[in-house]
């Protein structure tokens, strides 16, 4: 048994709010190697992993349980989790619990047409809100909590990976986040910088169309004079502390930075931050999570 938090365990539960992206984080798993095991009986887990301690069973397992599973109970969920778990998430099992918003989840339900396990003959709201209760203790041991609201299967396999794919194969990661601050601080966050005091290229009529990731407005952003201390700073205070961060075990670690609109500056500014922080022993990615929210939005942000 592993006593690295962060170390890779080869049980991974998944588990959380239904629609929130559980199949789909159980084949990335898959890709990166593990035996996925979905809707497995609560009754079941701790055998299985009794069995793989006496048989010594090669291989990694990740297994899927949710509010569809046979003879799911709130009761039990604490019941059988918790002697796996352990304490400080030194037990057998990795927790990864997938979250979203209530308004995703309604959307994706009507989408399909699917009807929610929790719901029966009431509304869809009615389903989620009584999952969220119901899943509240689980959520506050995970391991790892996503919440995929607005992640791409690309940005959802880069975070998974970063936590469960084996130390041969993978690298450190730094994830740099532009978002805006009308649609919430991301909860993954490790730093959260605001660039809201820069010259907002939203009251440029000729910039206002464009994005952060296009030169002419990069270039209004930096040539605000307070840029270039600003970044510096920033640049020198993230630099030392990556080697330290991987020294205490972590392996991967979300810079977020935001603008009113999440659309100019916090776009270009984390281009450019992705951009200082390549090149070196961590894998960047960067990820512009409320860029593309919609046309009538983005007209109206303040960028």
């Amino acid at each position: 048994m592993s006593t690295d938090p962060s170390a890779v365990r080869p049980l991974v539960l998944v588990t959380g709010m239904s629609g929130a992206g559980k199949s789909t984080a159980l084949k990335i798993l898959e890709d990166l190697g593990y035996e996925a095991i979905d809707n497995l009986p609560l009754s079941l887990l701790s055998e299985l992993v009794q069995a793989r301690g006496e048989n010594g069973r090669p291989g990694r397992l990740a297994l899927g349980i949710d509010s569809r599973t046979r003879g799911f109970d709130p009761g039990d969920i604490e019941r059988y989790l918790e002697p796996l778990l352990g304490k400080d998430g030194t037990g057998e099992i990795a927790l990864l619990f997938l979250d979203c918003e209530t308004g995703v989840l309604r959307r994706r339900f009507s989408e399909t047409r699917r009807p929610h396990p929790l719901a029966h003959d009431k509304p869809v709201d009615e389903g989620i809100r009584r999952e969220r209760a119901l899943l509240g203790w689980v959520r506050d041991r995970a391991d790892l909590t996503l919440d995929t609201s607005r992640l791409s299967v690309r940005d959802l396999r880069s975070l998974i990976a970063a936590r469960f794919e084996s130390e041969a194969r993978r690298a450190p990661a730094i994830f740099v986040l532009s978002f805006a601050y009308s649609r919430g601080v991301p909860s993954e966050a490790d730093f959260v910088f605001d660039v809201r005091f820069l010259a907002n290229p939203h009251y440029v009529p000729a910039l206002r169309p464009l994005t952060g990731r296009e030169s002419e407005v990069a270039r209004c952003v930096r040539d605000d004079p307070a840029y270039g201390p600003f970044f510096e700073r920033m640049v020198a205070m993230l630099t030392p502390l990556l080697p330290a961060f991987e020294r205490d075990g972590r392996s991967y670690l979300t810079v977020a930075l935001g603008c009113t609109g999440g659309r100019h500056r916090s776009v270009a500014v984390a281009e450019h931050l992705a951009e200082a922080l390549g090149g070196g022993r961590w894998q960047v990615t960067v990820r512009h999570r409320d860029l593309d929210t919609g046309t009538a939005a983005a007209a109206q942000a303040n960028g």
